[in-house]
């Protein structure tokens, strides 16, 4: 039977924002299995066994690798944790959905592997950052964005997303639904995009391609701004849809730049 001890030597990661951490901590060797999305650093891919998708994972591969802790992320891990605790292993769910949570995490994944001094140091960095760019974006023309996370029911950007449209100078056209965690309850009516006129289109479909000519031709959004003036830009989905040190530094970073261009 596993037995947890601190600080945890064989680590498996779920999810990637957890495994981006602790690479940036120094604590990779510690990492024993990884999400099969993993892909920061993009060593990772070479370095370490890749155990799960997101929903589901390969609960004998894990066993096997004799973790003293695994490292998840939300509800929709439910079922795996369960299975790893009726396995007699360790477990620790994170559930965060903001910026602040973003950045307890990574100070909670610091005090897990004995490294706190380090993570308080590297969320410091990251919060001194996001001040940065807010103060060097605020004399700056506010942009209505249209976040899509997804396109089919068309689903309106996670808090961290809409929080770091607001960083970077915009403002995020369905703000009032950021807080709703399951993506059903952020689902928006096309009318709806059309009658908030956004200047800017971001779109990150999950790990899809975004089809910038799919988002033109729906019926009626050649009223849009955005549309008319050719305003939609894709952000890929690892850097900004995984509530980790990816989103506060290259995604927010892909936001500047699309606001940028748009003043």
């Amino acid at each position: 039977m596993p037995t947890m001890i601190f600080p945890p030597s064989r680590i498996v990661c779920l999810t990637e924002e957890t495994v981006e951490t602790l690479y940036l901590l120094g604590e990779e060797h510690r990492i024993v299995g990884v999400s099969g999305y993993a892909v920061r650093p993009p060593r990772v891919r070479k370095e370490k066994p890749r155990v799960s998708a997101f929903t589901s994972a390969d609960i004998p591969k894990i066993v096997a690798l004799e973790p003293d802790l695994v490292l998840t992320f939300s509800d929709l891990q439910a079922a795996i944790v369960v299975e790893l605790i009726r396995a007699g292993i360790a477990v620790h769910a994170f559930n965060q959905r903001s910026i602040a949570g973003i950045l307890a995490m990574i100070r909670t994944v610091g005090a897990l592997v004995g490294s706190l001094e380090k993570a308080h140091a590297l969320a410091h960095s990251y919060e001194r950052r996001l001040a940065d760019i807010s103060a060097a974006m605020s004399d700056m023309r506010t942009v209505r964005v249209y976040f899509e996370e997804w396109d089919d029911p068309l689903i309106s950007g996670i808090g961290w997303v809409s929080e770091l449209i607001e960083v970077a100078g915009g403002t995020d056209v369905f703000g009032n639904l950021r807080n709703m965690q399951a993506a059903k309850d952020r689902i928006v009516a096309a009318e709806d995009v059309i009658d908030r006129n956004p200047q800017l289109i971001l779109a990150s479909w999950c790990g899809k391609k975004v089809v910038a000519d799919r988002i033109r031709r729906r019926p009626g959004w050649e009223r849009i701004e955005a549309v008319q003036k050719d305003r939609i830009v894709e952000i890929k989905s690892p850097l900004i849809l995984q509530p980790g040190p990816a989103a506060l530094t290259e995604g927010l970073d892909a936001i500047v730049t699309a606001i940028r261009a748009s003043q």
